[in-house]
C-alpha cells in the first residue's frame, strides 16, 4: 500500500512558529491532547490550521485510504445553523453520536467544531460531558475568535493555541472612498453647522453614508460568499450554508466598523495633539457611541440602523462643540 501523500501545508505565515512546532511534535509522538481550543482573529485561518491538524492525524501510513479533511469519513464537522447562527443541542448530540463509532479508514477520528462560541447553553452543557469523558481515539478541535464567550469549564478542559490573523487587510470595492467621504463629512461638521442649509446637508450626508455602507457590505458579502460556496463540503445543509453566509456578513461588518473607529481617531488626532479640549471630548464621546452601537449589533440590531445612530450622534457631538 502506498504511503500517505505530503501533509497539508500550514498557512505560510504560521509555518515554523512555536505553536505549529509544538503541535507537529505532539502528533509525531502521539501525545496530542484530545481537545484543542484553537483561537485567533480570523476564522478562515483557524479552519486551515484545523484541516492541517486533521490531515496529519487521519492520513497516516496506517490509514486504508487518504481523503482531504473536509471530505474524510472520519472527520466530522459541527457548525452554526440558520440565520441565528446557533449550534443546537440536537446537532451537538448528533456529532457526539458520530465520534462514538469506530473509525472507518483511519486509526482515529477528528471532530471540528466551527465557531464553538455559538453553542447555546444546552449544547455547551452536553458538549462539556464529552470533554470530561472523551471518546477513544478521537481529537476534538474547537475553533473560535471569541474564546471568552465559552463556558469556563469548556476552556479549562482544552489545550489552548492562539493563531493571530495575518496578511493584507481586505478592502471591499468602494470602501476607501466611503472612509474618505466620512472624514470629509466630519471636517464639514468641524467647520460649523450654523444655518439650516448646513444642518440639512449634514443630515443628508448621514443617510447617504448609511445607504452606501449597506451597498458596500452587501456587495462584498456576495463576492466572498460566491468564492467560498464553491469550496464548501457537499454535505452541508441549507441551514448551515445560511449560517456561514450570515457569518461572512457579520465578520465583514465588524471589520468595517473597526475601520470607522480608526478613521474617526485619525481625523481627530491633529486636534488632540493641539490639546483642544472640545475635540478630545467629542472624540471620546463619538468612540463611546460607536462601541455602544457595535454592541447592539450582537443583539441583532440591523447594521444600517446602528450606523445611522452613530452618525446622527456624531453630528450632534461634533457640531455641538463649536
Amino acid at each position: 500500500m502506498p504511503g500517505p501523500s505530503a501533509p497539508l501545508s500550514w498557512p505560510s505565515s504560521l509555518a515554523g512558529t512555536p505553536a505549529v512546532a509544538v503541535i507537529e511534535r505532539a502528533i509525531e509522538r502521539r501525545r496530542l491532547s484530545h481537545s484543542l481550543l484553537i483561537t485567533g482573529d480570523d476564522h478562515d485561518i483557524l479552519v486551515v490550521v484545523a484541516h492541517a491538524i486533521a490531515d496529519r492525524l487521519l492520513n497516516t501510513s496506517q490509514s486504508s485510504a487518504p481523503f482531504p479533511p473536509d471530505a474524510h469519513p472520519d472527520c466530522f464537522h459541527l457548525r452554526p445553523a440558520k440565520k441565528m447562527r446557533q449550534i443546537s443541542a440536537d446537532s451537538t448530540r448528533e456529532l457526539i453520536g458520530k465520534v462514538q463509532v469506530s473509525p472507518t479508514v483511519a486509526t482515529q477520528k477528528v471532530a471540528i467544531v466551527h465557531e464553538c462560541d455559538r453553542m447555546n447553553v444546552a449544547a455547551a452543557n452536553i458538549f462539556l460531558k464529552t470533554l470530561e469523558e472523551p471518546p477513544a481515539n478521537t481529537t476534538i478541535l474547537l475553533l473560535t475568535t471569541r474564546p471568552y464567550a465559552l463556558l469556563t469549564t469548556i476552556r479549562s478542559r482544552c489545550l489552548h493555541f492562539r493563531f493571530p490573523g495575518v496578511g493584507a487587510a481586505f478592502q471591499p470595492d468602494g470602501w476607501t472612498s466611503w472612509i474618505a467621504d466620512y472624514q470629509a463629512w466630519l471636517a464639514r461638521l468641524n467647520e460649523g453647522v450654523s444655518d439650516k442649509k448646513a444642518v440639512a446637508d449634514s443630515v443628508f450626508g448621514v443617510y447617504g453614508l448609511t445607504a452606501r455602507f449597506a451597498a458596500v457590505l452587501d456587495f462584498a458579502t456576495a463576492e466572498i460568499w460566491k468564492k467560498q460556496k464553491s469550496a464548501l463540503a457537499a454535505e452541508l445543509t441549507a441551514d448551515e450554508e445560511d449560517a456561514i453566509e450570515t457569518g461572512i456578513a457579520n465578520g465583514l461588518r465588524s471589520r468595517l466598523f473597526a475601520d470607522i473607529e480608526r478613521a474617526t481617531r485619525d481625523y481627530a488626532l491633529p486636534a488632540l495633539m493641539a490639546n483642544t479640549g472640545a475635540a478630545r471630548r467629542a472624540l471620546t464621546a463619538a468612540i463611546d457611541q460607536l462601541e455602544h452601537d457595535v454592541g447592539l449589533l450582537r443583539l441583532n440590531l440591523n447594521e444600517s440602523a446602528a450606523l445611522e445612530d452613530f452618525l446622527l450622534g456624531s453630528l450632534r457631538l461634533w457640531a455641538a462643540r463649536r
